[in-house]
């Protein structure tokens, strides 16, 4: 079999576990959230490698998120200083880079996204340093389950096309 039709055959089953996994279960999953981190996974280079790039740059990304977003809820103010704030996280996000194991700064930006789209889209208090983690915490966890199902995928396609060979 040809890798596209077994990537194809290998992300389609694991996609409908991924989301019965999201909606199906109390886990408070989300489901865009594990599609955003196993598409870093391929996006990263696939592998033991894809996975512990994306996963440690996703938790590097969400922490620089929730501390944004507590000093926007804390400091509030004009969309001018919400902005200096956003801008100058982002420097930090990317100066990050300048130590090996943040240097994925791709997969740094989807877990600082995911982590600012969850928290102010489910209207979580940013002025609430509690609730803006447990909101990081969420997002991490489903992106690096989707870092796995990504490497499980991977996997799979990897048996599919051996066995035509």
């Amino acid at each position: 079999m040809n890798l596209i039709n077994a990537l194809a055959i290998s992300i389609g089953i694991l996609a409908a576990v991924a989301t019965y996994l999201c909606l199906g279960t109390n886990f408070g999953l989300q489901v865009w959230a594990l599609f955003i981190g196993w598409g870093s996974f391929y996006h990263t280079g696939g592998g033991t490698g894809g996975v512990t790039k994306s996963a440690i740059n996703h938790i590097w990304g969400a922490l620089v998120a929730a501390i944004a977003l507590f000093v926007v809820g804390t400091v509030g103010g004009s969309v001018a200083i919400t902005s200096a704030l956003v801008g100058i996280s982002v420097v930090v996000l990317v100066l990050g880079a300048h130590i090996p194991a943040l240097a994925t700064i791709p997969a740094a930006v989807y877990g600082y996204a995911s982590t600012a789209a969850f928290a102010l889209l489910t209207g979580v208090a940013i002025g609430d340093i509690t609730a803006v983690f447990k909101a990081a915490i969420i997002v991490v966890i489903s992106l690096i389950i989707g870092n796995i199902f990504g490497f499980v995928s991977e996997k799979g396609a990897g048996a599919l096309t051996a066995k035509a060979e």
